[in-house]
């Protein structure tokens, strides 16, 4: 049962991605009006159509680019904004590796034009969309909010710098409240199978690979280093189901409502979880076996990497609740029910 309408209408950047896409869905489960702006370039329209399958609601969607600044005026005097939350963005590391002056543009150019749209039009509660990237290569485990930030990537890079827009953003303007979350490594799918992640390409993220290989698309996973200090010799990352992701947004939401300033949140399980570890898991689940075959270590790869998460349990009062055996579980049922993804 939906909860009754909360009257606030929010504005997701990027919507119809991988993460904007399941945020979406727990939004209107909760009550949210939302608004979609997405330029579609590594998603698909047919997205809004899952969503109002899910949710028997259609956002409101404007097809567009955040750096349109004609098109933000107009989506801001068309609807009655109460927050936006900012997930537009390229994402890809090594792609980011190949142009980093194209990732620049897109999200700290993209994302500077969203504020100062914002700021004209009277909006001042953002949440957005960070990463454990900024992190760069850990000095402690787990890794809490208080850590040292060094990105070691030009994607990481664009992280960073626009938390610190941001962090100079709230100081010049005491009335705007700012939730910066910093995912970890999300996977699983809405337990529909109707929406999930549909990487444009290659994948660049282990699970696509994983499903990828299951279905037979992809001769065998490449394991990028099985020498590391672990306890299998792959690297290790906190793995987040998308749902609880979601979910962690609408906690930020709540939070941002009563507060000012910028406060700094990681989303994920607070466990570490090896490439070994997760192909075992799929396959146990699955009941398929995944081929894999070990690479040399990639440039930028850190060998370790999970969330100290208690800062969110106790201001948002939130935590995870579904585990690597789920994550598995979702994303398989995904890709078998879309193999071709959303085409």
């Amino acid at each position: 049962m939906f909860r009754k309408n909360n009257n606030e209408i929010i504005l997701l950047t990027g919507g119809t991605g991988f993460i904007g896409s399941h945020t979406s869905v727990a939004l209107i489960e909760n009550g949210y009006e939302i608004v979609v702006i997405d330029n579609l370039s590594n998603s698909n329209q047919i997205i809004l159509d899952r969503v109002e399958k899910i949710t028997n609601i259609r956002p409101k969607f404007y097809k567009g680019d955040v750096r349109d600044e004609i098109l933000l005026n107009k989506i801001f005097s068309e609807n009655k904004i109460d927050a936006v939350i900012h997930f537009a963005g390229l994402k890809s590391v090594k792609e980011s590796v190949n142009n980093p002056d194209s990732y620049h543009d897109n999200n700290v150019g993209g994302s500077s034009i969203l504020m100062r749209c914002m700021n004209e039009a009277g909006i001042s509660r953002f949440i957005f969309s960070s990463s454990a990237t900024v992190y760069g290569e850990p000095d402690y485990l787990p890794i809490d909010e208080e850590h040292k930030r060094s990105a070691i990537n030009p994607y990481g890079k664009t992280k960073l710098d626009i938390e610190d827009i941001l962090i100079s953003l709230a100081k010049k303007n005491p009335n705007w409240s700012i939730g910066i979350l910093r995912y970890f490594n999300p996977i699983g799918a809405h337990d529909s199978g109707l929406i999930g992640e549909d990487p444009r390409g290659l994948p660049d993220n282990l699970m696509p690979f994983i499903t990828n290989v299951a279905l037979g698309n992809i001769d065998e996973l490449k394991i990028y280093g099985n020498d590391y200090p672990t306890h299998d010799g792959t690297g290790i990352r906190d793995y987040i189901h998308v749902m609880d992701l979601a979910e962690g947004h609408l906690e930020a939401l709540r939070h941002n409502k009563k507060s000012s300033g910028v406060h700094f949140f990681n989303l994920g399980t607070g466990k570490g979880t090896s490439v070994l570890d997760l192909i075992k898991a799929f396959e146990e689940v699955n009941k398929v076996k995944i081929p894999y075959s070990y690479e040399k270590r990639r440039s930028g790869d850190v060998f370790s990497s999970f969330a100290d998460v208690s800062k969110a349990k106790k201001i948002l009062n939130w935590k995870t609740k579904k585990n690597i055996t789920l994550m598995c579980e979702d994303s398989w049922r995904w890709q078998t029910k879309n193999p071709k993804g959303y085409i």
